[in-house]
C-alpha cells in the first residue's frame, strides 16, 4: 500500500514539547510471595490427591508468573495436584497452541511453574441462562477436583457497572473459552452490566470454585493488594464490588481534560484488551461507556510484541504507522473482534510512512489551530502514565496542577529516519 508524502505538501509545523511526570501513589505489596501464602492459608485445607485447576489469564498482569507459581506451590504444599489452564476467551487466536504460547510469553509453562498446563479449548454446556442462552465451561475445568482462578480488578473498558472486569468476567469470558465468550458476547456489551454477574454466579454455583486469587494495581502496573476471595463471597458479589471501586481510585490516568492530539507510542494485548485502555484515554469501543479526556485526533505508533500481532484498538484512532501495520496478525486479530461482535478496534486508519509523517499527519489534520499552538499529550501506553511529553501550549495547564511535575524546559522534537528522539525524557 502507499502513503502520502508529505514532501510534496506545505511543511507542517510541530509545537515545542515538555516532560511532565505524573504523580499517583506508590503503594504496593512489598512481599507477594508471603501476601499470596498468608492469605491462601485458611483455604487450602482438604486438598490432598486433589486435582486443582489453576486458571490464568493474559492482558499484562502484574507479577503474574510469580503470583501463580506461588499459588501452585502452596497448592502442592496442601498436598493437592495443581494444573495449569488458560482462562482468556478467545485470545491466542482462539487455539490451544495460541493460548499456551500467550501464557507462556507472561513466564507461565510446565518449566516454569513445574506443574503441566492444559490448554485444551474443549468446552461443555452447564446449562442455560434462559432458553436458548447456553453456558459453557472448559472441561478442562469441570475434570478438577477443584478450580483456583487469579483475576485482575479493574474498571471495563466497554461496559460500566458494580461488577466490571474480575472474578465474574474471568468465570464467564475466560473459563468459557472461544464457545463461552462468543455466546456471551452476542448479547452485547450493553447487557454486560447484568449477565456478567449473573452468568458469573450460575458458574460459580454449578462448578466446584475454590476461591479466585483477586488482584488490584496502582498506577504504576504494580501489585497493590492481594484477597483470596472464596466462593461464597464470589456469590454474594459484595467483595468484588468493593475491590473494583479500589481499582477504579488507582488507576493512572492523563490529568488534562482537553487539548488536540493524543499520541500513543505503544498497543497491545499484553496491555488492555482493547489495546490500549479507554479508560485513561476516552477511546472506547461500544457506546456503553464513555469518560476519559477529550481531543481531536488520535495517532498510535506501534504494537508491542507480546501481541503477536493483535493490532485489536488500532482503529480507535486516526492515524497509525507502517511500521505497526506490518506486524498486523489479520487472523488473530480479526478472531478477537469476531468475538467481540465490536469490529471497530480492528479498523485500520491511515498509515503513514514513519512516525513523524504520523504526527504531523494528525496536527495538519486539527482544524482551527494555529501552527505550532497545538496541545498534544504523548503516552508511551496506557500502563505507563507517569512519563509524559506534552506541548508547550499545555504547559500553564500543567503548572497549576499539584500532582504534575515539570521536568524539563520546551525544546524542539527531533527525529532520525522518521523515529523520534525523545531526547526530553
Amino acid at each position: 500500500m502507499q502513503s502520502l508524502d508529505l514532501s510534496k505538501f506545505p511543511k507542517i509545523e510541530l509545537p515545542r514539547f515538555v516532560h511532565i511526570k505524573q504523580k499517583f501513589s506508590r503503594q504496593k505489596v512489598e512481599d507477594i510471595p508471603g501476601e499470596v501464602r498468608e492469605k491462601m492459608a485458611p483455604h487450602v485445607k482438604d486438598l490432598v490427591g486433589k486435582r486443582i485447576a489453576v486458571g490464568v489469564g493474559s492482558r499484562g498482569v502484574a507479577n503474574i508468573a510469580l503470583i501463580t507459581k506461588t499459588v501452585v506451590d502452596a497448592l502442592k504444599e496442601a498436598g493437592a495436584i495443581p494444573f495449569i489452564i488458560p482462562v482468556m476467551g478467545s485470545h491466542g487466536g482462539a487455539c490451544a497452541e495460541g493460548q499456551a504460547e500467550l501464557i507462556a510469553s507472561f513466564g507461565i509453562c510446565e518449566e516454569t511453574m513445574g506443574v503441566p498446563v492444559d490448554a485444551s479449548m474443549d468446552v461443555e454446556c452447564i446449562g442455560e441462562l434462559e432458553p436458548g442462552f447456553p453456558i459453557y465451561v472448559a472441561k478442562s475445568a469441570l475434570k478438577a477436583d477443584g478450580i483456583v482462578i487469579i483475576p485482575r480488578i479493574k474498571p471495563h473498558t466497554c461496559f460500566r457497572g458494580p461488577i466490571e472486569s474480575g472474578i465474574c468476567k474471568m468465570l464467564v469470558i475466560g473459563l468459557g473459552k472461544q464457545m463461552g465468550a462468543d455466546s456471551v458476547h452476542s448479547h452485547g456489551f450493553a447487557s454486560f452490566t447484568e449477565l456478567i454477574p449473573k452468568v458469573g454466579c450460575m458458574i460459580a454455583a454449578r462448578v466446584n470454585i475454590l476461591f479466585a486469587v483477586a488482584l488490584v494495581e496502582n498506577a504504576f502496573e504494580d501489585t497493590y493488594k492481594i484477597e483470596v476471595v472464596p466462593k461464597a463471597d464470589i456469590l454474594s458479589l459484595e467483595r468484588e464490588k468493593a475491590l473494583l471501586e479500589e481499582a477504579r481510585r488507582l488507576m493512572g490516568r492523563i490529568m488534562f481534560d482537553q487539548f488536540d492530539v493524543l499520541i500513543i507510542d505503544e498497543i497491545g494485548k499484553n496491555i488492555s484488551g482493547d489495546g490500549q485502555d479507554p479508560n485513561v484515554t476516552g477511546l472506547y469501543i461500544t457506546k456503553c461507556v464513555s469518560g476519559g479526556p477529550s481531543f481531536k485526533k488520535g495517532v498510535i505508533l506501534d504494537v508491542t510484541e507480546e501481541s503477536h500481532g493483535n493490532a485489536n484498538g488500532v482503529g480507535m484512532v486516526d492515524v497509525t504507522t507502517r511500521k505497526l501495520f506490518d506486524k498486523i496478525d489479520y487472523i488473530s486479530m480479526y478472531t478477537n473482534v469476531f468475538t467481540s461482535t465490536e469490529v471497530e478496534a480492528a479498523k485500520i486508519p491511515l498509515v503513514a510512512a514513519t512516525a513523524e509523517d504520523a504526527i504531523r499527519i494528525a496536527v495538519k489534520m486539527c482544524n482551527g489551530v494555529n501552527p505550532g499552538q497545538h496541545k498534544i499529550v504523548w503516552i508511551k501506553n496506557t500502563l505507563e502514565l507517569t512519563d509524559v511529553l506534552i506541548s508547550e501550549a499545555l504547559l500553564p495547564e500543567a503548572m497549576a496542577n499539584a500532582d504534575i511535575e515539570v521536568i524539563s524546559a520546551p525544546g524542539a522534537l527531533t527525529f532520525v529516519n522518521g523515529e523520534p528522539q525523545k531526547d526530553l525524557i
